[in-house]
């Protein structure tokens, strides 16, 4: 019997694995086929990419919600006009459609794998996921897939196949690279499939029996049944429990539960949203749901979110007019402006308005588990003097014998005077970071504006200085405190956030994958868990 050799790597999902190796094959440009006239290349290209984008979209539809995210994903890169374009100038130089989208993608995939970033070095593998693809369909080529049992071995692991895989039958993964981080070792965290990264690479033939030890971050090559025998022994008795994802909790690698919920622009996204996977509705925006005076209509969105939630919550954003959303026509000129009369301010100076949904979201109350946002939050009087209106007309409502219930109402935080003074709004049931006013704010630079674009940009670490203060004063006063501005969104700003002292993420839909996979790779301070290895 060969003797046993060990590998160590860095745990991606932990478990204990056992089969024979499959070893990955290098796609190259060299065996492909080159074409006959720059049309007929460039025609076959896009043929390709359109095959490969209804398979990616068959594949979501009979995926779960999390795979269908990543899979959304490949298929948002694949229709980005400026990777066929790449291809298409190699074609008009003179390579076939096959060797021009190799060559195109290759150099492509080279420059984010050299990315500074984590979290983008671990999506080189998602295009590495659409180039074979496509060249699938351009050569005939069969995707690559393996015996049930087996551990793959390779540089990385393409997340459709993945997917496709038959995981049932055990095996596992072990990947000369890879990242924690990356959408197969989300999925392979999910299905409780054994997977390490950062092993460099080793040689190991076809076939060769293989020990995957996750849980002990190393693998073996040739192991003796006796080892295999102690691992499993030793693995079920160190197993720790599932990491729960139970209505949108996910777990730190360390234990820390964090909530996501879902961010709803338009009620139409709720048929995608599976609610067992979010905990309920973090913001609901209403200024894009059509007649602001039409109170039914109203009512009958926030009814529609509530029945799809069941017993989670539901928070809707009182109306958020005039800045750059002035499409309802409401509102005075002077209203334009970031900086003057908006979100609450207009509320106010319109009561008409405020006093129409308040009716709404006291009747849809009565149904659920609702919570109301207010808009851009100054100073405790604007807070107060919103909670009089419901107040007059839950009295109103109550005289004529509607039902209705008092919701819990919270604020905004995206103005720094507000940040800075939390514990002044003691009135305030919640608080909400919306950090995209919040940066323009501080940066005192306009969001909508590309000429201050880079100032904006900037104001980030300021923005995560002020949400750490705002988090402490925040459990000082016993108060729920979470984020639903678009940094929540973004997986390179998670770490900073979570460092804050953020619990509480609301995501928009088709970034949820994404985010749950950066948390599940981190611990709770928000150190990656690959640079504590």
């Amino acid at each position: 019997m060969a003797e046993a050799l060990e590998i160590m790597g860095v745990s991606a999902s932990p478990g204990v694995g056992v089969g024979p190796v499959h070893l990955a094959a290098d796609v190259t440009a060299e065996a492909l086929v080159p074409g006959d006239s720059v049309a007929a290349e460039g025609e076959k290209l896009r043929q390709a990419v359109a095959t490969a984008h209804a398979e990616l979209g068959a594949l979501a539809d009979r995926s779960d919600e999390e795979s269908a995210g990543i899979l959304d994903f490949q298929i948002e890169m694949l229709l980005d006009p400026a990777l066929v374009e790449m291809a298409e100038d190699r074609i008009v130089a003179g390579d076939g459609a096959a060797l021009a989208w190799v060559g195109a993608l290759n150099e492509y995939i080279a420059g984010i794998e050299e990315a500074p970033d984590e979290q983008l070095r671990a999506r080189a593998v998602d295009i590495v996921d659409i180039r074979n693809r496509v060249l699938s369909a351009l050569t005939g080529r069969t995707l690559e897939d393996f015996a049930p049992g087996s551990v793959f071995v390779g540089k990385d692991l393409e997340p459709s196949l993945f997917l496709q895989h038959d995981w049932t039958a055990g095996g596992g993964i072990v990947l000369f690279e890879g990242s924690v981080s990356s959408h197969v070792a989300m999925l392979a965290r999910s299905r409780s499939v054994p997977m390490l990264v950062s092993t460099g690479r080793f040689e190991v033939a076809a076939g060769a029996r293989l020990l995957v030890d996750a849980t002990g971050g190393r693998v073996v090559v040739a192991p003796e049944d006796q080892q295999i025998l102690e691992v499993r022994s030793r693995t079920a008795e160190a197993r720790p429990s599932a990491p729960s994802r139970t209505g949108g909790v996910i777990e730190t690698f360390d234990g820390i539960a964090i909530r996501l919920s879902a961010i709803v622009n338009d009620p139409s996204e709720l048929k995608s949203i599976n609610p067992s996977y979010v905990a309920g509705i973090g913001l609901m925006r209403t200024e894009f749901l059509g007649n602001v005076f039409d109170q039914e209509r109203h009512y009958d969105i926030y009814r529609q979110a509530l029945d799809w939630a069941g017993d989670a919550p539901v928070i809707v954003r009182m109306l958020d007019l005039g800045g750059d959303k002035m499409e309802l026509g409401v509102g005075a000129k002077e209203s334009e402006a970031f900086l003057g009369r908006r979100g609450i301010r207009l509320l106010l100076a319109l009561p008409e308005i405020a006093r129409l949904q308040a009716r709404a979201l006291l009747r849809a109350a009565a149904h659920g588990n609702l919570g109301v946002l207010l808009p851009m939050i100054t100073v405790p009087e604007e807070l107060d003097a919103m909670r009089v209106i419901f107040e007059e007309e839950s009295t109103t409502l109550g005289r004529k014998g509607v039902q209705t219930r008092m919701p819990e109402i919270g604020m905004m935080v995206e103005v720094p005077a507000a940040a800075l003074m939390l514990d002044r709004f003691s009135r305030s049931d919640f608080f909400s970071f919306g950090t995209n006013d919040l940066a323009q704010y501080l940066a005192a630079a306009a969001r909508d504006d590309q000429s201050v674009a880079a100032l904006y940009d900037a104001a980030t670490p300021a923005v995560c200085r002020v949400i750490a203060q705002a988090v402490v004063l925040a459990e000082t006063m016993k108060k729920p405190i979470g984020i639903c501005g678009e940094m929540a969104s973004d997986p390179q700003h998670i770490p900073a956030l979570m460092t804050a002292g953020l619990r509480h993420f609301s995501v928009t839909p088709n970034r949820l994958a994404d985010i749950r996979s950066t948390i599940g790779g981190m611990y709770s301070d928000g150190r990656a868990v690959a640079e504590m290895k």
